[in-house]
């Protein structure tokens, strides 16, 4: 009865320290998800221009082809795709884990062992064959195959093997949203040149017409009908637009360098119809319904790959808690001499043992990694909840502008036509002496920073336009 006692209590002992190892926090609570509009202000549009492909949707040849040399030797698109191979790779490791660990082992060595030993007494009183006991230097050799494997009881290294898919296609959707981007700034820079050279044109234009006008007040100055003082503010104004047309020289030149560093390569002239800008208009873009953003938007994808991958990381730090089983074994020969070594059965050995592991005391270092992976999660959630919520915002953004800068196009281009009329009208009052130069020269003033502003709107729109595509998720297909 003892007996029996004393192994229910070592029984009941056992169950507790099970108990203790196996009991776990409580998983982290799941937070309330924010419902989406089911439009953008008054936007009824079902289709999404998003599923359009790049290809398709800028109809420029040329610009077509740099966002393709773009795509290709872009050094952070081609740092993604490496990556994506580390993601790859990581998944190989993680499912190497699931599997039996196998090597294979050749060692030898001498062994000598104390005479007055438990093993020594033994060896002294064997004989390793009829009349030879076994020596004191004793020599040891091994070939055989050993074993270690984990059995995943509770889904930690399943879990690991999730994560590390999941952390892969966050890793393609994050490739796919550098595309994306690396499109609107390609498309956005090719609109910025293409005006620069539209402006270009008219300050030249401009300064042609100054120069008209100059030569006009010289021959009035020598006629003693205007002063040295209208000739000189001629003059001056000639000299502001030269100064101008240099400085949109300039930044021709940077924009140009800035296209060719995006498609990776050394400055050279980027090929372009530089009469396009001025005939083309930015097409019509359907914006969809915002749900549509969680399939279309690749930083969307990402932020949603990298929640799940770290809710996989949770259960995975959570079975480290419970008790690990290990399977170790071995195959192989082993002999004290080489002619010995493959004499079956004397020589052969193999083995096989199970080991049931759990944690009992000092287990901060678990619950820390815990709760590292708990706090992962609340951060991977509240990032993704802040993608969606600023795609949301970017495409109302750019849904207002585009409505907007359709006004101002058209109240510039009014104002435009306006002022160029004035120019023509204060010339024939100057000539005839109805007008003074000052209006003459204000009216040019005018006119030129108008057309100017003209230009810059009509970028706007393309760039509006260019930008709410890539709001929606558009650009990478």
């Amino acid at each position: 009865m003892k007996i029996v006692r004393k192994y229910k209590n070592i029984s009941a002992f056992l169950i507790c320290i099970m108990y203790a190892s196996c009991k776990t926090p409580v998983s982290i609570e799941k937070s309330d998800t924010k419902p989406m509009p089911q439009s953008y202000y008054d936007s009824k549009d079902s289709i999404n221009s998003s599923e359009i492909k790049w290809k398709d949707f800028f109809a420029d040849k040329n610009l077509s082809s740099l966002i393709d040399t773009a795509i290709k030797n872009n050094y952070d698109v081609l740092t993604t795709l490496q990556d994506i191979e580390i993601a790859k790779n990581n998944i190989r490791f993680k499912q190497g884990l699931l599997f039996p660990n196998v090597n294979v082992g050749v060692s030898s060595g001498l062994e000598k062992v104390g005479r007055y030993t438990s093993q020594g007494a033994g060896d002294a009183s064997t004989e390793i064959t009829p009349g030879r006991i076994v020596p004191d230097n004793l020599n040891d050799y091994y070939v055989g195959l050993q074993t270690n494997w984990e059995i995943d009881i509770w889904g930690k290294l399943r879990n690991g093997k999730k994560a590390a898919f999941s952390k892969y296609l966050s890793s393609v959707e994050g490739k796919n949203f550098v595309i994306t981007n690396l499109v609107a700034e390609v498309a956005n820079s090719y609109y910025e040149l293409l005006s620069l050279d539209t402006e270009l044109d008219i300050i030249r234009e401009t300064i042609k017409l100054q120069k008209d006008g100059l030569e006009i007040v010289k021959v009035q100055k020598a006629a003693s009908v205007v002063t040295e003082l209208a000739v000189k503010q001629f003059e001056a104004q000639v000299f502001n637009s030269q100064s101008m047309e240099f400085d949109v020289l300039q930044k021709i030149v940077e924009n140009e360098n800035k296209i060719n560093f995006l498609l990776g390569r050394f400055p050279q002239t980027i090929l372009r119809d530089k009469a396009s800008f001025k005939d083309q208009m930015p097409m019509q873009i359907n914006v969809g319904i915002p749900s549509q953003l969680l399939k279309n938007r690749p930083d969307i994808k990402q932020a949603e790959f990298e929640l799940f991958a770290t809710k996989c990381d949770v259960k995975a730090a959570r079975a480290e808690f419970y008790p690990s089983f290990n399977i170790r074994g071995g195959i192989g020969y082993n002999a004290f001499k080489t002619a010995y070594m493959f004499t079956s059965p004397e020589s052969f050995i193999y083995s096989i043992a199970g080991d049931l592991i759990a944690p009992l005391v000092n287990r901060s270092a678990i619950k820390a990694e815990f709760k590292t992976a708990k706090s992962y999660q609340v951060e991977a959630m509240y990032n993704y909840q802040k993608t969606i919520l600023n795609g949301y915002v970017e495409v109302s953004n750019e849904l207002s502008n585009i409505h907007n800068l359709e006004k101002v196009f058209d109240q510039k281009s009014k104002e435009v036509n306006a002022l160029t009329s004035a120019i023509d009208i204060s010339t024939d009052l100057f000539k005839s002496a109805r007008a003074t130069y000052l209006e003459v020269l204000m009216t040019q003033r005018d006119a030129l920073q108008s057309r100017l502003e003209l230009v810059e709107t009509k970028k706007q729109q393309f760039n509006s336009v260019t930008n709410i595509y890539k709001a929606l998720g558009g650009g990478w297909k």
